[in-house]
């Protein structure tokens, strides 16, 4: 059994609802059976999942022990950024699924690190074990792996807490009138496209921060921060304030945006789509503090060569 507490820091919103917007890796459906289970306590006493709370209460979430994990160990190339007696750091290629997931049972980054670790801790999350946060298939990037429960925990309590920073490097369609900026829209499960997220005000709390890299004539390269871990945050809010991401087709930012530009126009943007490949996101770095020393740490993931050839066709570098 593990033990997350948490300080409420937000008022007029149910228990279920705040908790699943604070602990990442727990759905709300996950949430809501701890709370029926009463392994979630406020001040000390079991409460209903749609309490509502007025900030500075004292919740304490137990989360049950799972089942154990039957993830298939398999030979994937790994790109480790850093590794100790703790956790590793992997710059995950695009076109690689983090977990096992519905039609995803193997070649996925998990079964890599089960084959290359040896074992995971699975306490948390049987079907991520070790994995603290996830990124898409298609999204590249630094992503954090636990060597044991205690780490993943303290990891994922950082990551609650909101005290992990991390930067991303997105194309976007369009340029800007300000050179940063920061988007504060609450997301929430599209209720036509079910693989879709929209923004709407019933939605769990979103916050990005962007800030200009460099402008092209028809592209911006940006630095997004986000300060929440939403599903599809960057790609819902970047397409919320009509920038989506380059070559995202899930949310507006595919060959279909092409309409009603010249033909040589069109020509020279589907050299950068060819490029590309995929949605131009990558996950560039992130801030932690080290689980055992308190040292605070910056850990960068380098671009791979598919997200290098668009920057350099739009003639541009970037380390």
């Amino acid at each position: 059994m593990k033990t997350i507490r948490i300080t409420v820091n937000n008022h007029h919103v149910r228990l279920d609802k705040y908790l699943a917007g604070k602990i990442e890796f727990l759905s709300r459906t996950k949430v809501k059976e701890c709370i029926v289970s009463n392994h979630v306590l406020v001040d000390g006493s079991p409460a209903k999942p749609s309490m509502l709370l007025e900030g500075g209460e004292k919740v304490l979430v137990e989360i049950p022990e799972p089942q154990p994990a039957t993830l298939k160990a398999e030979k994937i190339p790994l790109d480790i950024i850093f590794e100790d007696d703790y956790l590793l750091a992997v710059n995950k290629p695009p076109n690689l699924v983090t977990h096992p997931g519905a039609g995803n049972f193997s070649g996925t980054l998990a079964n890599g690190l089960v084959y290359y670790l040896g074992s995971l801790p699975n306490s948390l999350n049987h079907d991520r074990p070790g994995i603290v946060h996830r990124l898409d298939k298609d999204t590249s990037g630094i992503l954090l792996v636990a060597k044991s429960d205690e780490v993943h925990l303290h990891l994922s309590n950082q990551f609650a807490e909101r005290t992990v920073e991390k930067t991303y490097l997105a194309m976007v369609w369009g340029t800007f009138k300000e050179l940063e900026g920061v988007i504060d829209k609450p997301i929430i499960r599209h209720p036509k496209h079910r693989q879709r997220f929209t923004v709407g005000d019933r939605g769990r709390t979103a916050i990005t921060y962007w800030k200009v890299v460099n402008e092209f004539e028809y592209l911006t390269l940006l630095e997004l921060s986000p300060k929440t871990g939403r599903t599809h945050q960057l790609r819902v809010h970047l397409t919320s304030i009509n920038h989506p991401i380059f070559s995202d087709e899930l949310y507006g930012g595919g060959k279909n945006r092409l309409h009603g530009y010249l033909p040589e126009v069109q020509k020279s943007l589907i050299l950068l789509f060819d490029a590309i490949g995929r949605q131009a996101l990558h996950a560039l770095s992130i801030s932690f503090n080290h689980p055992n020393t308190g040292e605070r740490m910056t850990l960068t993931a380098p671009l791979f060569s598919d997200y290098k050839n668009l920057i350099h066709l739009l003639g541009m570098e970037y380390a």
